[in-house]
């Protein structure tokens, strides 16, 4: 039987895929505007993508910020994510600043998952993952391959890694070329779901292309999906009420 990871009464790997509403605001005035705002929708979880904030370098600022989106949000669960240039995000920090950005975030106990990309030291990984769970934090552990599509393997060997590290929630975003491409995904999804995870995971197609899979989560395997509030933070997102209103009708329906 597979693991639930469950955050603040949301409860992942069970029923409909829920719904996680990215963050983006460059400083704590549009932080704030996002927050109220995501609170009009019936989103399940909010992301904040750290790597679009202009204060970013300034621990101090960053936890602070944090502390004020806890307060805004109330119970909702918060994934903290700096995602680097590499990966497709707005900033690149060295590696040491990195994990002790995330290290700082994690002590704070205001984020309830962290985001840690695959592609770095496997053991400064590890001793990241401790540090989350010995504070009760739980870890995606992530790849966004923004160029193209892997090799249905190659797919299911990157979650796999994901797992073997600890994370509670192994995912990959990968950039399609062609519809075959977007199958690829869901096909390792669904092999990754049924043969090798013993907990959630989550998976996409990016941009036009790819929104089946952002839809379709459900069928194939992956246990959370990503909808836009006023901005995307990625290609391929799409209004978080559109996105609720779809999954409802899949999940009545399987």
């Amino acid at each position: 039987m597979k693991k639930l990871v469950k955050v603040r009464g949301i409860t992942l790997g069970e029923g409909r895929p829920k719904i996680c509403v990215p963050l983006v605001g460059k400083n704590l005035a549009q932080l704030k505007e996002e927050a109220a705002y995501f609170q009009t929708l019936d989103a399940d979880i909010a992301e904040w993508r750290a790597d679009f904030y202009e204060d970013v370098d300034d621990v101090d600022q960053v936890c602070a910020a944090l502390a004020e989106i806890r307060r805004l949000l109330e119970d909702t669960p918060i994934i903290f994510t700096f995602r680097s240039a590499a990966e497709g995000g707005e900033k690149e920090i060295s590696t040491a600043r990195y994990f002790s950005l995330n290290v700082a975030v994690v002590k704070t106990g205001l984020a309830d998952v962290i985001d840690i990309e695959l592609f770095n030291d496997e053991e400064q990984v590890k001793a990241l993952v401790e540090a989350a769970h010995g504070h009760e934090v739980s870890v995606i552990i992530s790849n966004h391959d923004f160029e193209k599509t892997p090799a249905a393997e190659e797919i299911v060997s990157r979650l796999r890694k994901a797992q073997e590290l600890g994370a509670d929630l192994p995912k990959i975003a990968v950039m399609p070329e062609t519809p075959a491409d977007v199958l690829r995904l869901l096909e390792a999804t669904c092999t990754m779901n049924e043969k090798y995870a013993d907990r959630p995971i989550i998976t996409m197609s990016m941009a036009g292309k790819g929104i089946i899979s952002r839809l379709a989560g459900e069928v194939f395997g992956s246990a959370m999906t990503f909808g836009a509030a006023k901005k995307a933070s990625a290609p391929g997102q799409i209004a978080a009420g559109e996105l609720k209103e779809i999954l409802h009708i899949l999940h009545r329906n399987l």
